[in-house]
Order: structure tokens, then C-alpha cells, then sequence
């Protein structure tokens, strides 16, 4: 049986997989209802469009940078906007510089071609990841340009073993990678991909440009009055064990601010009943100053925060990998996190440079608390490393926009 066919029946059973568990979960049930809308119906004319994927939120942050530079230079070009995810959707479906936002059709050759009939698309833009082959197929079929930018590859991918044939012919065909690294230039190059260039990281332009706008939350300013203030943001259940663990030894010039991942009730009210103190939360607006913790239990605040911080932990480093922490780190906050880092190209070079530190026990977490506490020379080389980090990432938009703004032209 050919590749494709036996990738395209993995994609129908995964779908039949999420229209099963939409029967109890409330994001398989967005996941599947989403899609019963694809695509919107677009009456044809003769404006092209842009199609720009993310696979979630985290992805699209990453690749606004590039969204709002590419309105600013082709005002003249419609700008689709899709997202796998339902956490992406949900939140960007009403993103004011996109045209229209769609959920991902799951990848079959019929679904790609009716994406083509709907939009008149000019170039595809794929943020970081995501290798969709019976879309990348049919784009390829009708000679429409593919990009990927903020791209980072493993050796560890099927592109890179021995097996990996079919999958490497969906490379060659992408018109440009613009990659994160030297690491994911050489593994292209080793196959023979040779249409990349190393931009960086749209996502660390991004993160300044938040903090550079970022306004004050008073909220936050009332609480921390005059103390010193640790944020432990993007928290999973068994990062907040040990912090919990360590709540006590903190000392009376100090709180901490919990962002959870999970803002829901049930795990908020989880939270709070694990604490071994009071803790106010966010949405109360009222705090008592005798009080060292806070539990942020909104989304959407969390980048801003961390501008308060003088170090933050991040948290997800015990599951899959550890969540953002560029938005920290702009701000020159030292970051601390659990061992599954190593995905991630600025958690490897801050830990090299001593901007970052990796903890897997309590006991390796309190020793890096005590450090960043008590250690005013060992903070401020912590700091000063995390923001000559930031500044030397910065520019990856300007590199790509560069590359682009020859390659397209008023139709």
C-alpha cells in the first residue's frame, strides 16, 4: 500500500478518534464542531490571499511578528489565518489583521483542494512546525510557495532516518525554510535541502515588542507593594508540589505569583486547598498585604507579569516540555524549570551561559531559590546574561521580510 494512503488513513482515524472523545471532552467537541465549518465559502475575484498556520496559540504568537509586518507591506493581500488547536482558535478567532480565521481541515487530499477552490492563495506561511504532506501536495501541484519560518529540526524526526524517504520529498519541495539555528541549517543540509537560511526566532521579536508596550497591572503593583516578587508561570500539578514544598522558607521580603496553565475553577480551588497558606486570587481584586501569594486565575496576563519578577520558574518541564520562557527572559528575569528542556534552543544556551537553570528535586529547586535570593552577584550575572541573550536574538522578522519583499509584488 503507498505512504500516502496508509498516512492519509492515520489521518481519517484520527479524526474518528476526536469525534469519539468529543462524546466527554469539551476540546475534542471544539476540535470536531470546528471543522464542520470548512471552509467559510469565499466568492472567487482577484485578490490573493496569504495563508498563515499555527498549530496553537503559542505558534501564532510566535508568528505575529511576520503577520504584522506582512499587512504593513501587502496591504493589498488578504490574510487567511488557521490553527489545529482549539486553545489557537478560541482565543484568535476574532484577530483583527486577519481577513479569516479557520480551523485546520485534517489532511486529506480532498480537504486541501477544497481549501484551494475557497482561497485564492498566493504563499503559504507555516509556523515552526506542523507537516501537513496532503496539503503541502496539493500546494505544490499548483505551483503555490510554501514557507516555514521559526523552524527548529531534531535528528531525532523521520525526515532524518534511513526510513524517511517520502517524507524528505515534502522538504524539497518547500520553497524556503528560515531556521532557528545552525543545528536544524546542518541537518537540512545533510539531506540535501539546501533553501534555508538561519533568521532566528520570530518569537523572541514578539516577546520585546511586548515588553517594550507592556502597561502596568496595578493589580499586581497592590499586591506586591514594596517586596520582592517570584512568578511561577505556565504551571502544571507537579511543578506547584515543589514550590509548594518550598512556600515556607520564603523569605518575609518576598511572594510569589502563581500562573497556572489550567485557570479553571476546578484546578484554581485544587490549588488553593494544596497551598499551606492563604493565597488571594487575581479575579478578587482584593488583597491582603499580609499575604505572600497569588494565584493569577485569567489568562492573558502572564507576559506582562513577569516584568515584575526578579526571577521566574516555568513550569511544564516534568511533562512534555517546558512552556515559554522568552517572555521572561526579555524582561531579565532568570528562569528555572524541570529537565524536558531540551527541545528548545534558548533553554540549551541559557543554561550554558548561566542565564537558566535546570532542577528535576526539590532539593535542586531550593538550591537555586537560595542562589537567586541570597546571591546579589550571582542574580545580577543571571540577569545580565538573560538580557544580552534577548538582544542578540532580535531581528529574525527583519531577516524573513527581508527575503520577502522581492519575492512578492502587487498582482
Amino acid at each position: 500500500m503507498p505512504i500516502r494512503w496508509l498516512y492519509t488513513l492515520f489521518i481519517l482515524f484520527y479524526g474518528l478518534a476526536a469525534r469519539i472523545a468529543a462524546l466527554r471532552s469539551a476540546k475534542a467537541r471544539a476540535f470536531v464542531k470546528g471543522r464542520k465549518k470548512f471552509p467559510a465559502p469565499v466568492i472567487q475575484d482577484d485578490t490573493s490571499w496569504f495563508w498563515f498556520h499555527a498549530a496553537s496559540l503559542g505558534e501564532f504568537e510566535q508568528g505575529r511578528p511576520v503577520i504584522e509586518e506582512v499587512r504593513a507591506r501587502f496591504p493589498e493581500m488578504k490574510i487567511l489565518l488557521s490553527f489545529f488547536s482549539p486553545s489557537g482558535y478560541e482565543i484568535r478567532k476574532d484577530y483583527e489583521l486577519a481577513d479569516q480565521v479557520i480551523y485546520m481541515p485534517l489532511d486529506t487530499l480532498a480537504n486541501a483542494r477544497k481549501l484551494l477552490k475557497n482561497f485564492r492563495i498566493r504563499a503559504a506561511f507555516f509556523i515552526k512546525y506542523e507537516f501537513w504532506f496532503n496539503h503541502l501536495k496539493v500546494l505544490k501541484k499548483n505551483e503555490i510557495p510554501v514557507f516555514y519560518f521559526s523552524v527548529r529540526f531534531r535528528d531525532d524526526q523521520h525526515f532524518f532516518k534511513s526510513y524517511g524517504g517520502w517524507f524528505r520529498k515534502h522538504l524539497a519541495a518547500i520553497e524556503h525554510f528560515f531556521v532557528q539555528d545552525e543545528r536544524s541549517a546542518a541537518l537540512l543540509k545533510c539531506i540535501g535541502i539546501n533553501q534555508f537560511s538561519i533568521a532566528g526566532d520570530t518569537r523572541f521579536d514578539r516577546v520585546a515588542n511586548i515588553a517594550a508596550k507592556a502597561e502596568p497591572i496595578p493589580e499586581i503593583e497592590q499586591f506586591i507593594a514594596d517586596r520582592k516578587c517570584i512568578i511561577a508561570g505556565s504551571t502544571w500539578p507537579p511543578d506547584e508540589a515543589l514550590l509548594i514544598e518550598l512556600l515556607s522558607d520564603l523569605p518575609d521580603d518576598y511572594c510569589l505569583i502563581f500562573a497556572p496553565h489550567d485557570v479553571s475553577e476546578a484546578h484554581i480551588n485544587q490549588l488553593k486547598n494544596r497551598l499551606k497558606m492563604p493565597a488571594g486570587l487575581f479575579s478578587g481584586r482584593q488583597f491582603d498585604p499580609a499575604n505572600k501569594l497569588l494565584i493569577i486565575d485569567q489568562i492573558g496576563l502572564l507576559s506582562r507579569a513577569y516584568r515584575y519578577a526578579r526571577f521566574a520558574y516555568i513550569g511544564g518541564g516534568f511533562g512534555k516540555a517546558i512552556h515559554n520562557i522568552q517572555e521572561a527572559v526579555t524582561f531579565g528575569c532568570p528562569v528555572i524549570f524541570g529537565p524536558h528542556h531540551e527541545q528548545f534552543t534558548e533553554a540549551i544556551d541559557l543554561l550554558a551561559e548561566g542565564g537558566a537553570f535546570s532542577i528535576s528535586t526539590t532539593r535542586d529547586l531550593k538550591v537555586r531559590f537560595d542562589q537567586l535570593i541570597q546571591d546579589e552577584a550571582f542574580y545580577n550575572l543571571a540577569s545580565a546574561v538573560c538580557k544580552t541573550y534577548v538582544n542578540k536574538q532580535l531581528g529574525a522578522t527583519t531577516k524573513i521580510m527581508s527575503f520577502l519583499k522581492d519575492r512578492f509584488v502587487s498582482d
